[in-house]
């Protein structure tokens, strides 16, 4: 997750369109992946969602008790740490703006020890594209609640943004994947490459896409991130100037049991509690997740 400034040049980049995601053509020749994009901003209609219940693209499955975990290593300061992320689809939903969208749990450690917590808001809209729509997360250090930099798509000027596009292809125009300029957050994404192979210590996968993400302030920098059919990501890489140089790999991957789920819903609906207190002008102004 990247946040950085966002200033009225890097803005004036992008060709903002008022049609539907469904309908939308590239409004402005792309350019090559290692500059800053000159594409399109989605929007968002509530109109072409319509099942919430299912978020089945091929490349970002996200069904309720869907557990992901992935292990590696973050450089910060030029200091590495070992780092592991824990990703749930709960069985909870939440209304954002006319959308219901699917939540899911993640947990960041650094070194064994809880950097962050975070509950996240996802939809797959009537074509297949999956939209992220904000976060409520929670860092800490030392054990100790620090900040909560949240956004929510319709909230102090936050937009919702793609995640995953229904069929990437390699060459087509970069897209946002959220705009929160109140948390600084403006990433997008471009298709890096098709059809490559690569191992990580769950298994071997063939015909993976990759997706290099990064944001407007940042120049030259990377995240690369690999995904196999019906399984999501599988790998996080880095490329050019990323501070972080953060690498992870999938180490598992399971269906979690109803009992199991049931404790992440609880621990996904404490959090959010938390969320109501903390963040009084945007997560205060949402309805509860159910």
């Amino acid at each position: 997750m990247r946040r950085i400034h966002i200033g009225p040049a890097a803005l004036a980049l992008f060709v903002v369109t008022a049609a539907s995601a469904c309908s939308r053509a590239p409004q402005a020749q792309i350019t090559p992946a290692a500059e800053v994009p000159r594409g399109e901003m989605p929007v968002l209609d509530p109109l072409d969602f319509s099942d919430v219940t299912t978020i089945d693209n091929p490349w970002l499955p996200l069904q309720p008790g869907m557990y992901w975990t992935y292990e590696g290593t973050t450089t910060e300061e030029g200091e590495t740490f070992a780092h592991r992320l824990e990703f749930t689809v709960t069985d909870l939903t939440k209304e954002i703006q006319g959308v219901q969208t699917r939540v899911a749990w993640i947990v960041d450690y650094r070194n064994d020890e809880v950097v962050e917590k975070e509950i996240a808001f996802y939809a797959q809209d009537n074509g297949g594209n999956v939209w992220y729509l904000g976060e409520y997360p929670e860092e800490y250090e030392d054990g100790e609640f620090v900040a909560a930099p949240t956004w929510i798509h319709g909230l102090q000027d936050a937009k919702a943004g793609i995640k995953m596009k229904a069929a990437p292809q390699p060459g087509t125009p970069s897209y946002f994947q959220g705009w929160a300029p109140a948390v600084d957050w403006a990433d997008y994404a471009q298709v890096d490459n098709m059809g490559q192979e690569t191992c990580v210590p769950l298994d071997c996968y063939a015909d993976v896409l990759v997706i290099a993400e990064s944001s407007l302030a940042e120049k030259d920098a990377f995240q690369l991130k690999y995904y196999a059919r019906d399984v999501g990501e599988i790998r996080v890489d880095w490329r050019g100037a990323d501070a972080t140089q953060e690498a992870l790999e999938l180490v598992d991957f399971m269906l979690l049991s109803p009992e199991a789920l049931a404790q992440v819903r609880a621990l996904a609906l404490e959090l959010e509690k938390h969320a109501y207190e903390i963040s009084k002008e945007v997560y205060a102004l949402t309805p509860p997740a159910e």
